[in-house]
């Protein structure tokens, strides 16, 4: 089938198109290549995106609606992942009116150019994140989610909510992803695993955050595009009383740790200890993450496996090999 693949120069967007890609598909790969972290990084998975003959790269902005429309008009896209967004809790306290742009501006757009287009199946990211201080865990997706606690999160619960309009109103195929704290090789700088690792091998302290009394259900990118590219063959359809077709499902391993223990492992890998910084929970912060993936596992066969100690040391061999054996390169 033909792709469009948004944000294909970043983390999750990179390996989606590529296994997309090696899975014989044609893929359009959008991006902006803001400089929210390491341009160069970005162009770096873009570089390898481009040895396969069926994928071509697309710099486009999301908040330009002509542009969008345009290109998916001329297109004519079969599947749309949306995995662009503006990222990250703490930045949004210092830049709000980015994430205005481009998590709820070019959502809408998405939006519109999949109505305006057929397109038969619209996948988009949304996170964690909107679970917010909730307390019952493990998170299900029936949930309360209406107490947001950074704007990031705000958004990506728009997101969800404008989608199911979309789906409710023009009976357009929708289905969100509730991403898990996702790490593994090519990941983002701002991300804690890649900020830990770039500290303990430079002899620099590690900030942890409320003392490390926290935990996170950490998700290896391989399995989250093992369960995306497994949930977009499947759309969800008019329900039997009319109901909107749009779903939700939250992609993760299913098994909280404790920040320390991460820490505990990242060191393993690097066969180094971190200087440890303890500080105070920060704006924007929750203190556990823990996704209920049976939805997913019921609906795709598939349920997120691989171990933390596994995937760290994964990621920790391409740092390795891509910063370490390319000198000239920074991971800022």
């Amino acid at each position: 089938m033909k792709f469009l693949v948004t944000g294909a120069a970043g983390f999750i967007g990179y390996h989606t198109a590529d296994r997309l890609c090696r899975e014989g598909h044609d893929v359009v790969g959008l991006d902006n290549l803001n400089d929210y972290y390491s341009v160069e990084l970005k162009h770096s998975r873009l570089d390898l995106l481009r040895r396969h003959a069926n994928f071509r790269f697309e710099r486009l902005d999301l908040a330009d609606a002509q542009g969008l429309a345009e290109l998916c008009r001329r297109e004519g896209f079969e599947r749309v992942i949306h995995l662009a967004a503006q990222a990250g809790v703490r930045y949004s306290l210092e830049k709000p009116g980015v994430y205005a742009d481009s998590n709820l501006v070019g959502f809408v757009n998405i939006l519109e150019a999949c109505r305006q287009n057929a397109v038969g199946h619209l996948v988009y990211a949304s996170s964690s994140s909107v679970y917010g201080m909730n307390t019952p865990m493990p998170f299900t997706t029936d949930a309360p989610v209406d107490q947001p606690v950074s704007l990031y999160a705000a958004t990506k619960r728009a997101n969800e909510l404008m989608a199911h309009t979309y789906a409710h109103l023009y009976r357009l195929p929708v289905t969100g992803l509730r991403f898990f704290t996702v790490y593994g090789p090519w990941g983002r700088p701002d991300m804690a695993l890649f900020k830990f690792t770039r500290a303990i091998l430079d002899g620099k302290p590690i900030d942890i955050y409320n003392n490390g009394e926290m935990s996170r259900d950490f998700t290896y990118v391989d399995d989250v595009v093992e369960g995306l590219c497994r949930i977009q063959a499947l759309p969800p359809q008019v329900g039997e009383q009319g109901e909107a077709p749009a779903a939700l499902y939250n992609i993760g391993r299913g098994e909280p740790v404790r920040l320390l223990d991460m820490v505990e492992c990242v060191e393993r890998a690097l066969g180094r200890k971190a200087i440890r910084n303890y500080l105070p929970l920060q704006p924007g912060d929750v203190l556990q993450t823990w996704a209920d993936v049976d939805a997913l596992a019921q609906r795709t066969g598939f349920r997120p496996a691989t171990p933390l100690q596994v995937g760290i040391e994964r990621f920790v061999q391409w740092y390795r090999d891509y910063y370490e054996d390319g000198a000239a390169r920074s991971p800022a």
